[in-house]
C-alpha cells in the first residue's frame, strides 16, 4: 500500500487544534475526511505532533497511506480543491511505508510572534501577542540563552502533564526584531513604536505548552518584572510555580520539522 508524507500550513484560530474532538473542529478530521473522499474509504494520518487549538503551522508534517493510482501532486491538488483556505497542503511525497512522522522526527522548530507598543492593528494582532509597552529585548535574549542545551523543562510545562521524561535538548534559540509591516500591504503601520519580535526555538521535542511558558517568562523578564537570573532560576526549580505565565495559543507556529 503506498505510503505518503503530507506537508501542510494552517491557520489555526477557528481550529480545536490538530487531533480530533468530540467538541470542536479538529484539523486532523478535516484531512482525514478530505482523504476518505480520495481513496473511497476511511483514512487515518499521523502528524509529527499535536498543536494545540488556535496553534498555526508552516511546516507540520502528517503521514497516512492508502490504496490509489493518483500522483502525489493529484493528490495535492485534490485534498486543496477539498480543504478549506485556512489549510493547505504544500506538498505530498511517497515515501516508505515504515515512515512514521511523530516516531521517525529529530527535530522541531517553533517560532512564537510578539507585538511591542501601543497601538497594533487588529489585523497584527491576530496571530501575534500584543504585549504593550517597550521590551528590553537584550535581557530577554540573555535568558532565552539560559535554554539552549539539555535541560529538565518541568517548570515550563503545563501542570498535571504526563510524559516519561521532561528533560528535552534545545539546539537553537533565537530572537529577532524589525519594524511590523502589514504583509498583504507591505507598508508600515502607522504606529511608530510598534515592534515585531520573534522568538524561535529548535528542539528534538517539546513538553505540552512548553514554548507558551518560556515566552510567557521571557515576558515577564522583557517587562522587567524579572531579571534574566530569575527565569534561570525558574528553570533550575524545575517547578511549574516558578514560571511565568501560559503566552496565547495565537503567536505561537509551527515552523518546521526535521527527519
Amino acid at each position: 500500500m503506498p505510503a505518503f508524507k503530507l506537508t501542510l500550513a494552517y491557520d489555526g484560530t477557528e481550529f480545536a487544534g490538530w487531533q480530533r474532538q468530540t467538541n470542536g473542529l479538529a484539523i486532523q478530521q478535516i484531512v482525514e475526511e478530505a482523504l476518505e473522499a480520495i481513496a473511497g474509504h476511511p483514512v487515518r494520518v499521523v502528524a509529527s505532533g499535536r498543536t494545540d487549538a488556535g496553534v498555526h503551522a508552516l511546516g507540520q508534517v502528517a503521514g497516512t497511506s492508502f490504496e490509489t493510482r493518483l500522483g502525489s501532486d493529484t493528490i495535492r491538488r485534490s485534498l486543496n480543491a477539498a480543504l478549506p483556505p485556512t489549510v493547505r497542503v504544500l506538498r505530498v511525497e511517497e515515501v516508505l511505508d515504515s515512515f512514521h512522522a511523530r516516531r521517525d522526527a529529530r527535530r522541531k522548530t517553533y517560532c512564537y510572534r510578539l507585538l511591542s507598543g501601543l497601538a497594533p492593528t487588529p489585523f497584527a494582532a491576530r496571530d501575534a501577542w500584543a504585549v504593550g509597552g517597550h521590551l528590553d529585548v537584550d535581557a530577554m535574549a540573555v535568558a532565552f540563552e539560559a535554554v539552549r542545551g539539555r535541560h529538565d523543562f518541568s517548570a515550563f510545562q503545563s501542570a498535571g502533564a504526563r510524559v516519561k521524561t521532561k528533560v528535552r535538548n534545545v539546539s537553537d534559540v533565537g530572537l529577532h526584531r524589525a519594524p511590523f509591516v502589514e504583509p498583504w500591504i507591505g507598508s508600515p503601520v502607522a504606529a511608530d513604536d510598534l515592534r515585531l519580535l520573534t522568538a524561535e526555538i529548535t528542539a528534538d521535542g517539546f513538553l505540552r505548552h512548553m514554548v507558551r511558558v518560556i515566552v510567557g517568562s521571557l515576558v515577564e523578564v522583557g517587562r522587567g518584572r524579572w531579571q534574566p537570573r530569575d527565569f534561570i532560576a525558574a528553570l533550575e526549580s524545575r517547578d511549574r510555580r516558578r514560571a511565568g505565565p501560559t503566552a496565547p495559543a495565537r503567536g505561537l507556529f509551527l515552523v518546521r520539522v526535521e527527519y
